[in-house]
């Protein structure tokens, strides 16, 4: 069942918000799209979800539309949360279940099993307005999930949350690829995509500037990084031919380079200067790519 669009375009009046996107996602895999706010990530999203009609271009899934007759089968969360704050947790999912066709016990037990899993099992019965921000993500994410859809979006969905409970949901992001699930999702943080998609798309003012798998897309961007932490001094290497980007560190410098052979003539340079505690050649990293691509830095 792949997710396809082609050549999808999306404008409000005079402003272009999704330009010409076309791509193919898999099914069971993961997807990752990154970009700044504005980007157009979210309204690729709701394009995709029919709950915006794109101004031109066609999305499809397995071949067709996604409408209403599919939404037993397709999983939402989305970055404005939107839950009922006078709703007990549990009459608000069980009834959010219900109306993708799953039978009241079947819904209780998946909501029993999600809150265990979540550590959270004491909030069944408490109203969302009760819960901190946190915890009312992870129920906003069970709302999503309960019906167990065979495509997931998931915007900015560790938006807002801790080390611990983002790494909670990241591995139960990945329990649900494993178990079949197509899972598209945006993050402004690069570390998550880097993480855990095969395949990404940068856009940028509505428009994809890079795109395809990941391990591709690295071994295309030719660069690499080389991390060296000596016990002397290194900053003569930032105006080393081949030295594309230099920084500082407390224990050394992180270089940006050509390539490897420059990686080997900056050895040869260095070797015998005093005692080298780490020399590392290394992938860039998506920041890296980011940078270049869209030209500013961005966290």
């Amino acid at each position: 069942m792949v997710l396809k669009l082609e050549g999808v375009t999306k404008r409000f009046g005079q402003f272009t918000a999704v330009n010409q996107l076309s791509l193919e996602i898999p099914d069971r895999e993961m997807f990752g799209f990154l970009g700044a706010n504005g980007a157009g990530k979210t309204t690729t999203f709701r394009m995709i979800l029919g709950l915006l009609d794109s101004t031109g271009g066609r999305i499809t899934w397995d071949g067709n539309a996604i409408d209403y007759s599919a939404s037993h089968l397709v999983g939402y969360l989305p970055e404005e949360r939107g839950l009922y704050p006078k709703l007990k947790v549990r009459d608000q999912l069980v009834y959010l279940a219900r109306l993708r066709g799953m039978q009241k016990n079947d819904a209780l037990i998946e909501l029993k099993s999600w809150l265990e899993r979540f550590k959270i099992p004491e909030y069944e019965n408490k109203k969302v307005e009760e819960l901190s921000k946190g915890n009312q993500q992870k129920i906003q994410f069970i709302a999503a999930v309960l019906h167990k859809p065979k495509l997931l979006i998931l915007d900015e969905p560790f938006s807002g949350l801790d080390p611990v409970n983002v790494e909670m949901l990241k591995e139960a992001v990945l329990t649900l690829k494993e178990n079949g699930a197509t899972i598209v999702f945006s993050s402004h943080r690069m570390e998550h995509v880097e993480e855990m998609c095969e395949h990404l798309c940068i856009l940028h003012k509505g428009s994809p500037v890079v795109h395809g798998s990941l391990k591709e897309i690295k071994r295309a961007f030719g660069k690499k990084n080389l991390v060296i932490h000596a016990d002397f001094e290194l900053d003569q290497l930032k105006n080393f031919p081949g030295v594309v980007r230099a920084k500082s560190t407390m224990e050394g410098v992180h270089l940006q380079i050509e390539g490897e052979p420059v990686a080997e003539k900056i050895l040869k340079e260095i070797v015998g200067k005093g005692f080298i505690r780490k020399f590392a050649l290394e992938e860039p990293s998506l920041n890296d790519i980011f940078i270049e691509k869209v030209g500013n830095s961005y966290e």
